[in-house]
């Protein structure tokens, strides 16, 4: 407890769970169902892992090899850009609502469709439903290059929110010290960490930023077995009880204490009160955009600036008018 001051106490919890593969409306029947469940247990903040919506694609390889794709694969990617979610559209319209329904803010990882292209992106949905911004991932992991394009430096935000300032980094994003320190730099309090990396060395990963950025660091990963993915999902298993996604979900304090966590057990819902004042009581000793920076020898520039690639040179902004042909004469 802060002297002086009643301490700042914010009820977070991870979702760890499975989607329903490449099936968007019974996904977000699930999103419903456990948001409704962190909610009854008095979390203000729910997080879900990454590309909960409508699924990752774990052990999938597209039919691609160098030199030559599948008409199998191609249909599968049709299949999974069928279950992708549009933004701003009906689904995020469900989440919303969710979102509402629950007075929770709601941080979820989605499979974002725009165009023909699809990018792993987290939304961040407030309290009364309002849709509050989004990250793309910036850098997809290996194969994940095939089947989902780069985000640029206007989604990287951190949210100013009742609960204090919130924003995400995916799965091996944390790998990226640029993309830390741009975090640390905006001054993230409640780090949202959305992953499917479910090896035993996330904790560390996860403790090492917390205590690097002096942050709450929450992460959400899937447990998902094959049964959890369409009969017909071309991926070696062994029967429908065989763990694709094994979780890991944890939540960490500013000083790399583990308040709950890792699961390891089956899907669950880890919830922690966050004490905000921990947050200024790290930074104490280590403030790494403060007084343990050397600007004078070190600085970091980001480009925040949006990378369309198409725009238009006009007055007006827009794109130029296309008049009509003209019509033959009858």
């Amino acid at each position: 407890m802060e002297r002086g001051s009643e301490a700042r106490v914010v009820r977070a919890a991870v979702v760890q769970a499975a989607p329903v593969g490449f099936d968007r409306e019974r996904t977000l029947d699930r999103v419903e169902q456990l948001t409704a469940e962190a909610a009854a247990d008095r979390a203000q903040l729910v997080v879900f892992p990454e590309a909960f919506v409508s699924g990752y694609p774990k052990g999938a390889d597209f039919g691609a090899v160098v030199g030559s794709r599948s008409a199998d694969g191609r249909e599968w990617f049709r299949r999974y850009h069928e279950s992708g979610v549009d933004v701003p559209g009906p689904a995020v319209e469900r989440l919303s609502g969710i979102a509402r329904a629950n007075a929770v803010h709601l941080v979820i990882g989605v499979i974002e469709r725009a165009t023909g292209t699809l990018y792993c992106t987290v939304l961040f949905l407030g309290p009364d439903g309002g849709l509050l911004g989004k990250h793309r991932k910036l850098m997809p992991t290996g194969s994940e290059r095939l089947i989902w394009g780069f985000g640029d430096g206007s989604t990287i935000p951190v949210l100013t929110t009742s609960l204090g300032r919130i924003g995400a980094v995916i799965c091996w994003e944390n790998y990226m010290p640029q993309l830390r320190l741009a975090m640390y730099g905006q001054g993230i309090e409640l780090y949202c960490a959305p992953t499917v990396d479910d090896r035993e060395t996330w904790l560390p990963t996860m403790r090492h930023i917390a205590l690097e950025g002096r942050c709450f660091v929450l992460s959400a990963n899937q447990f998902a077995r094959r049964s959890d993915y369409p009969a017909d999902y071309p991926v070696q298993a062994t029967g429908g009880d065989a763990v694709l996604i094994s979780g890991g979900s944890c939540i960490v304090d500013p000083l790399g204490q583990v308040l709950v966590g890792p699961a390891r057990d089956g899907e669950a819902i880890l919830t922690a009160d966050l004490d905000l004042g921990q947050i200024a009581r790290g930074k104490f000793d280590l403030d790494v955009v403060g007084h343990y920076a050397r600007p004078d020898v070190f600085r970091l520039v980001v480009d925040g600036t949006p990378r369309e690639p198409v725009s238009w040179e006009s007055t007006d902004g827009g794109a130029p008018a296309v008049e009509a042909p003209a019509r033959s004469p009858d």
